[in-house]
């Protein structure tokens, strides 16, 4: 029995490339949107979302070797580019905000677990808006934030809910300073003298409010009354507002947490 070897030909050839992915997810409870989100790309940047929520990053102009790059060794902080993309949610629910995404990002099998790995998504928070849904058991701030001088409304601020160090929400200001903050986990005891007693639980919490005079909205009283809204909208990145929040025009008050209560604050933050 003879066998005769054939030289095999290439006919076509398909390649995909993927720089990176973003997973948008609830702020408050981590859960992936699976809804439809619209992304805003500069220029000569490709995104697409997959049948898995996730949006892929397939293309973008600026004259770096990605291919070369991924190879490589991991890339140090020198050859890293930032994407910069807009996120906004075209039923309401949540606010717009941008995300930065360095590029190119670790292809190395060993990285997988790290953050910066090709390999995982860069995870989005997108925050609720006024109109955001809550839980049952959620505590929730409903914030006003205005500016102290000229008492203008202030959007694209970023809160913090802190308590004993640690950051248990955080959400934006929209255009007409109004912000809504869920806070899950607060714990709620039940009392032992009958099954209808309940015992709310308090914690004893910081709201923080910081904002980036370059990138807040200054809306007067009056037309926030009359429901007239700027020309441009609240967006901001909210990443790089708490990275600076230290040198950031700021208020903060204390407030108490009670599971399945909303609480109203109001802030006054001075610009100048």
């Amino acid at each position: 029995m003879s066998f005769v070897l054939e030289t095999s030909r290439e006919l076509d050839r398909v390649e995909r490339r993927v720089l990176g992915a973003l997973r948008c997810v609830d702020a408050t409870t981590s859960a992936p949107l699976r809804y439809a989100l619209r992304i805003d790309a500069p220029a000569g940047a490709r995104i697409q979302r997959n049948r898995s929520g996730l949006f892929v990053i397939q293309e973008w102009a600026p004259p770096v070797d990605h291919a070369t790059a991924f190879l490589g060794p991991p890339p140090g902080p020198a050859d890293m580019l930032s994407l910069t993309v807009g996120i906004s949610d075209p039923t309401g629910h949540y606010l717009p905000r941008l995300v930065r995404v360095e590029l190119p990002r670790d292809a190395s099998p060993s990285g997988t677990a790290l953050p910066g790995s090709l390999f995982r998504p860069l995870q989005v928070p997108m925050y609720p808006s006024c109109i955001g849904r809550l839980g049952p058991n959620w505590a929730a701030l409903s914030l006003s934030v205005r500016e102290i001088d000229g008492g203008e409304a202030l959007g694209g601020v970023l809160l913090r809910v802190v308590s004993a160090g640690q950051v248990l929400a955080r959400g934006l200001s929209d255009w007409r300073g109004e912000a809504l903050v869920p806070v899950a986990g607060i714990p709620v005891t039940t009392g032992l003298a009958g099954p209808c007693d309940v015992i709310t639980t308090q914690i004893e919490a910081r709201v923080e409010a910081f904002a980036d005079p370059a990138g807040v909205t200054r809306t007067p009283q009056a037309d926030v009354i009359a429901g007239r809204a700027p020309p441009v909208r609240p967006l901001v990145d909210p990443v790089a507002i708490e990275a600076a929040r230290a040198r950031l025009p700021q208020a903060s008050a204390v407030v108490g947490l009670v599971a399945g209560r909303t609480l109203h604050v109001s802030l006054g933050i001075s610009l100048v």
